[in-house]
């Protein structure tokens, strides 16, 4: 099996190259691919004539999507549409990654994949348009849905950085921080994430996917999480979402439930708390406790 990872340098793309065998990979990233290009995307595709093709690219700055309305729809809608023409073309599988943001959060109980979406910002519209490209134009697909994801190499697009790493060097010269408690995720490590994503491309049950930790918690109770394991007393503000002022909207709650992964037999993904214990211990935090 042969396996394209586009957006292999970035965070949830890391972890796929960590995870899948070297000699069936394909690394590739923005350097080598910009899924924005049509015919260049297709002919890249076509000549490395992949089995599976997993796409992790995405423009991803929220805000930044409000202001830059074109790129974040040729990127987030577009670029997966070639994806899907070029996976068809030579007949292989295609996984696409999308997001939480789809929803609105107004339904405040966990989110399966029959929930209709309602994106609220221009980046959650684009996203949820590049997940329906994927679905009308291939059969052969996988859409993925994840939310508040974090890994070892960070996000790209974010400056390389996550949540967990962003807070706990904020807690080094801050005395006091402040984390929104009206906003309610599904805490995800991407490394978890790339597993199931590994094992479901070895099966045939296609179509769309929710795939996280399982439980939520708000960015509050993350934060407050995170120290806790660390061993650490660190003075936390709740705040609400609306006191930073951001362009974008997001969704006040859009904690995912496995419900797809169930039906196949394969939810057996760990909860936030121990995938964030495991982080935090790979990632060096806990030497010291």
């Amino acid at each position: 099996m042969k396996i394209i990872i586009i957006g292999a340098d970035g965070q949830l793309g890391s972890d796929l190259s960590r995870i899948i065998p070297v000699e069936m990979q394909i690394p590739l990233t923005i350097k080598d691919i910009d899924i924005s290009q049509k015919e260049r995307t297709i002919d890249i595709i076509k000549k490395h004539s992949p089995d599976v093709v997993i796409n992790t690219a995405a423009y991803h700055r929220v805000d930044d999507c409000e202001d830059n309305v074109e790129t974040a729809f040729l990127v987030n809608s577009i670029g997966p549409r070639y994806l899907a023409l070029a996976c068809k073309e030579i007949n292989a599988k295609l996984v696409h990654v999308s997001t939480d943001y789809v929803f609105d959060g107004s339904k405040k109980t966990p989110y399966l994949e029959d929930d209709l979406p309602k994106p609220r910002s221009v980046y959650a519209i684009s996203k949820l348009a590049g997940e329906y490209c994927v679905r009308t134009i291939y059969e052969k697909h996988f859409v993925v849905r994840s939310s508040g994801l974090y890994g070892i190499a960070g996000c790209l697009g974010k400056g390389g950085g996550n949540f967990v790493d962003n807070i706990i060097k904020q807690a080094e010269s801050n005395p006091e921080l402040k984390v929104v408690g009206d906003e309610v995720v599904s805490p995800t490590y991407s490394a978890d994430l790339a597993k199931k994503i590994f094992e479901l491309i070895k099966t045939e049950h296609y179509g769309l996917y929710h795939i996280v930790n399982h439980g939520g918690a708000s960015w509050y109770a993350f934060a407050n999480k995170i120290f806790q394991i660390m061993g650490k007393k660190i003075i936390i503000n709740e705040v609400k979402a609306s006191d930073f002022k951001l362009k974008a909207s997001r969704p006040s709650y859009s904690v995912l439930q496995n419900g797809a992964l169930k039906k196949i037999g394969l939810d057996d993904l760990r909860t936030w708390e121990e995938a964030l214990a495991d982080y935090l211990a790979q990632k060096g935090y806990l030497k010291n406790k």
